[in-house]
């Protein structure tokens, strides 16, 4: 990442620059645990097989129409763990171990990702703020580091710029944080789901449980990182203008 490049050119004047190095280091390691346990658990539950063995695209078409939606279209992408609903053209994409497989796993992601397209059906509100910061945080990441660079080397005579880069990267925090409920929301409307269609019985649905569990917490350390760097800058904005 371009804004890590950016903390490791900058100098550390301040007496909370150690705190807040210490402050990354932790949270990139706690990052790392967490995307790797997300791996591992996924990897796992790919083998525990459904109770009614339908695969993720079955589990997916079922649940849509469960909630009257019927102008989705799901469809495959290529990769791994690359399963996301469109709300622009309305599909929902899902990986080739999703779409076709009939594991827990699959059909956790599936309905997760449904979730998305349910809560686009009925108006769910944070899902409607998140679509309408993608334009401006797609144009701030194009910006937000070559900014914050040249307000860092310009802090003395011209410490407007480096404020102009914080404000262009708390757009991303405030998407990162905004994220938040739309995917805890997601995976609480699946998981009701699959177990009142019995998808997965009173045995394997923990494993789904555990499966997006994990995943959101992927989220949840984006936007703590997102906003202790958010901080850092803010900090030095304020120590050296």
């Amino acid at each position: 990442m371009l804004d890590i490049v950016i903390l490791q050119t900058m100098s550390a004047p301040h007496a909370g620059s150690s705190f807040m190095w210490i402050v990354f280091i932790a949270l990139t390691v706690i990052s790392m645990i967490v995307s790797k346990n997300v791996e591992r658990k996924f990897k796992k539950y790919s083998h525990i097989r459904t109770e009614g063995g339908l695969t993720g695209r079955e589990v997916a078409e079922r649940m849509l129409r469960d909630h009257d939606i019927h102008n989705v279209q799901v469809q495959m992408v290529k990769g791994t763990l690359t399963d996301h609903y469109n709300p622009t053209n309305r599909t929902l994409n899902l990986s080739p171990d999703v779409y076709n497989g009939t594991s827990v796993a699959a059909a956790a992601v599936a309905a997760h990702e449904c979730g998305h397209a349910v809560q686009h059906a009925v108006g769910y509100a944070p899902l409607g703020l998140r679509s309408a910061l993608v334009p401006f945080v797609n144009f701030a990441g194009r910006w937000v580091s070559w900014v914050i660079l040249a307000g860092l080397l310009l802090i003395k005579v011209f410490p407007t710029l480096l404020l102009i880069g914080i404000l262009l990267f708390a757009l991303s925090t405030l998407f990162a944080l905004v994220t938040l409920p739309v995917e805890i929301n997601a995976s609480a409307r699946a998981l009701q789901w699959i177990r009142q269609h019995d998808i997965t019985s009173a045995d394997t649905h923990r494993y789904a449980e555990s499966a997006l569990r994990s995943a959101a917490y992927t989220y949840v350390m984006a936007a703590i990182t997102s906003l202790a760097t958010l901080a850092y800058y803010l900090m030095i904005y304020l120590d050296r203008r």
